[in-house]
């Protein structure tokens, strides 16, 4: 118990804001941590009238804050207590992804209200332990996201229905629909299949990079989903663009899957297996490609420095919007793959365009707010959303995160 303490707890500095007298404990305690952040300000309004300006640089962001219960759950349960309470209305900020960016880049002088006391950390990881990545469990997580359905996700994502990060590149000119075709392209050509090569998917979401490989590629596809909806969605593009006959879509478990093809594509669904199930992903690849055959795995990962505290700990996106996932870092994705005889042949980090395909996607979802509250979510679903949008985001601009291509190639080949 010692150790865990020691892990999740650490000492804290006595409180120096002047300005603190006769505020809260937990208040005093996460001003004196506010105002050393670096890199930017921030300008904090208490619910007293107070407004204070902390840290260092031109301001950045506001925080209203308007029930002091934030910082105990702040510093209980780190940046799981930070978005509940925005969701329950405790503090608001009109510049969300600046803020949330600011504090992403302090993460370190922030460590204790980023990763909370250990009692309620432990509870969150218990809890995400239990939601892990089994057969059944999978298909449970996977259906609490992706089965809030088609007419959900059409109203704010491209007309591609890509969910994953989109590849922009130098001309700001791109559209978030032409930069979702880059990307599909890139993972092809990484491949370099002929005409008749066969192609797995593994997550192939509501069918976008199999259109493409199908019908610009001649390639046959066989996508496979754990969720109904997408396959639905999937099945009913490939009749309608005119590629049927050259795709495939299955309700099938990765692990279960029978057969070889010349290539393999993975955008972004290595991120929901789990740190438990890796092995088992990285020996399918193996046993599901032809010899000389590709894998093309897109996946987000996490910096390597924050992987050792990330694997101990649950976040924000594993309690409420990914139950069971796990980032990889870099590193650890690459030791993995060498583990199950692959060795890379082409890597590329994209993270600044995964922040402009979130901030793209947090426009369009505010734009159609009034068409989605009109399916029955109600405004608790819509701070939940904005929260997890602007999460991420912030992510991928302080390079807490990135996501990368990585092209795979069996060593005995």
């Amino acid at each position: 118990m010692n150790a865990l303490v020691s892990t999740f707890l650490p000492s804290l500095r006595r409180p120096t804001t002047p300005a603190s007298a006769g505020l809260a404990p937990a208040t005093r305690t996460a001003l004196d941590l506010l105002q050393h952040i670096e890199g930017g300000s921030l300008r904090l309004c208490l619910p007293d009238g107070q407004t204070l300006h902390l840290g260092q640089g031109p301001e950045q962001a506001t925080l209203q804050v308007n029930d002091e219960r934030m910082f105990r759950r702040v510093l209980a349960e780190g940046d799981i207590g930070f978005g509940e309470s925005w969701i329950d209305g405790d503090w608001h900020s009109d510049q969300f992804a600046d803020l949330l960016t600011l504090l992403a880049r302090n993460r370190g002088e922030l460590a204790r209200a980023v990763h909370g006391s250990w009692l309620p950390v432990l509870a969150h990881r218990l809890r995400h332990l239990a939601r892990s990545n089994t057969r059944a469990g999978s298909k449970r997580n996977i259906l609490a996201h992706y089965d809030l359905g088609n007419d959900f996700y059409k109203l704010w994502l491209d007309p591609s229905m890509s969910y994953s990060a989109a590849l922009f590149g130098t001309d700001p000119g791109v559209t978030l629909q032409q930069a979702q075709r880059l990307k599909y392209s890139r993972l092809l050509d990484l491949l370099d299949p002929r005409p008749g090569d066969t192609i797995l998917e593994i997550g192939c979401g509501w069918g976008g990079l199999a259109e493409i490989a199908a019908t610009e590629y001649g390639c046959r596809v066989h996508g496979v989903t754990l969720s109904p909806a997408q396959l639905e969605w999937s099945r009913a593009r490939a009749r309608q663009k005119g590629f049927a006959d050259l795709a495939e879509f299955s309700l099938t478990d990765y692990r279960d899957l029978q057969g070889q093809y010349d290539h393999i594509v993975s955008i972004e669904m290595f991120e929901a297996v789990g740190e438990r199930f890796w092995p088992s992903y990285f020996a399918q690849l193996g046993r599901c490609l032809k010899p000389g055959g590709r894998a093309a795995v897109q996946t987000i990962t996490i910096a390597d420095e924050r992987f050792g505290a990330y694997r101990r700990g649950t976040d924000f996106i594993q309690r409420h919007i990914f139950p069971g996932g796990m980032l990889p870092s870099p590193t650890e994705f690459e030791r993995r793959a060498a583990g199950a005889d692959f060795r890379v042949r082409d890597r590329l980090a994209f993270g600044g365009d995964y922040a402009r395909t979130l901030a793209q996607w947090q426009q369009n979802f505010e734009a159609a707010w009034p068409e989605i509250a009109a399916q029955g979510f109600d405004p608790r679903f819509r701070r939940l959303w904005r929260f997890y949008l602007a999460y991420c985001e912030a992510g991928f601009r302080s390079g807490a995160t990135d996501v990368y291509h990585y092209l795979l190639e069996q060593r005995r080949t």
